[in-house]
């Protein structure tokens, strides 16, 4: 399985999805024209990952700003993992990072964190 790199714009976050080591990263700011096209390939290749996960997944979430459209697609994905952590013997941790004075971006977190089930680590950057 190969790894999915995006490389982010002013509307589209950074994309990489590592299947060896586990670890899926997303960065940026995250207002495409159209969302659902933007983060599609983001499902698909978590839908094939899925199917040979290995035994710890970690997503680093690090946005500095989301639209609304995205955040359904984010939580798409987020859903795509919340199945993989259900697998035995699989584990999928999110990292949601938020700058510290960004109150709207902890909330979002916390938003996500309570419609889960799937460990989530609030960590805070500082600017």
């Amino acid at each position: 399985m190969n790894k999915l790199e995006i490389i982010g714009t002013a509307k589209t976050p950074t994309v990489n999805f590592n299947p060896e080591s586990g670890i899926l990263e997303m960065k940026g700011r995250s207002i495409p024209e159209n969302a659902i096209e933007f983060f599609k390939p983001l499902v698909d290749w978590l839908e094939e990952y899925s199917k040979s996960a290995i035994d710890l997944t970690q997503a680093n979430i690090q946005l500095e700003y989301f639209n609304t459209s995205s955040s359904k697609c984010i939580l798409d994905i987020f859903k795509k993992l919340e199945s993989i952590n259900k697998q035995d013997e699989k584990e999928v941790v999110i990292n949601w990072y938020y700058e510290e004075d960004d109150e709207d971006m902890l909330e979002a977190g916390e938003d996500y964190q309570s419609i889960l089930k799937i460990p989530f680590k609030m960590i805070e950057i500082e600017e």
